[in-house]
């Protein structure tokens, strides 16, 4: 059967000398994997469009157990990525976010749209990379059944206070008043970062990056969204340790 449709490659290595086997983000079909032969040589049509965070058009033909790439167009290369260490980082770490948490064999239109939005922003440098890592980790956790419970204190019903208290495990805010130290880590957030983690998951799509906070409540914000992701998937993400490290060279 052959498919055609739009991806975005999220992993790319090397079979033998020309080959490649990809990894796509696509709207149809999710997560796949899918050869790409003699796709390295530098004739070939297919060289820029299945290269690491190109989105291109596929045509890909499914068999029983494989894909294969029959021919792949750019759309986007994301040139701005590779003129900063930090920004090419972060973007690895939005596809291997989505690698893990996007299904495969099934429609992942979402998640594909909330990735190619992100870097976006990240390419043409828009939106302060800390933003971006918050609205991508906790979208994408909700798209993935992992949605806290943000609209008030879990014991209370408490909407806002001057500082609320985000329990990372559980997914719920505590006011000052009902939050009591224990083993849970448990994230202090004052009032700028307890309305954009809430934006974060409920705001409309089309309003999903238009945002602004200060530096104080935006360092609060990544802390809570970061905590949220890593108490969730219970596991070490490379491209995650690579953007922390580049982050602290660079500042």
């Amino acid at each position: 059967m052959l498919i055609e449709t739009q991806g975005l490659v999220i992993r790319e290595s090397s079979v033998g000398e020309s080959d490649r086997l990809i990894t796509l983000l696509t709207k149809e079909e999710g997560v796949l994997r899918a050869f790409a032969r003699r796709a390295k040589t530098v004739r070939s049509t297919q060289n820029a469009a299945t290269q690491l965070l190109c989105y291109s058009d596929f045509s890909i033909f499914k068999g029983r157990e494989k894909y294969s790439i029959n021919d792949a167009r750019p759309k986007e290369v994301f040139f701005g990525l590779r003129e900063d260490i930090g920004r090419l980082a972060l973007a690895q770490y939005f596809c291997e976010l989505s690698g893990l948490l996007a299904p495969a064999g099934a429609p992942a239109g979402e998640y594909l749209r909330l990735v190619l939005n992100s870097l976006h922003f990240l390419s043409k440098n828009l939106r302060p990379q800390l933003l971006l890592k918050s609205v991508t980790e906790m979208r994408m956790l909700s798209f993935s059944g992992y949605m806290p419970n943000l609209v008030c204190c879990a014991q209370c019903a408490c909407y806002e206070d001057d500082v609320m208290w985000f329990l990372p495990q559980d997914g719920v805010f505590l006011c000052g008043k009902c939050y009591h130290p224990d083993a849970r880590r448990a994230v202090p957030l004052n009032r700028g970062a307890v309305t954009g983690l809430r934006h974060t998951i409920y705001a409309d799509f089309n309003k999903l990056f238009s945002f602004q906070l200060p530096a104080e409540s935006l360092a609060q914000l990544a802390d809570a969204s970061e905590s949220f992701l890593l108490s969730h998937i219970d596991r070490s993400l490379p491209s995650l340790d690579f953007y922390r490290q580049t982050s602290a060279c660079l500042s």
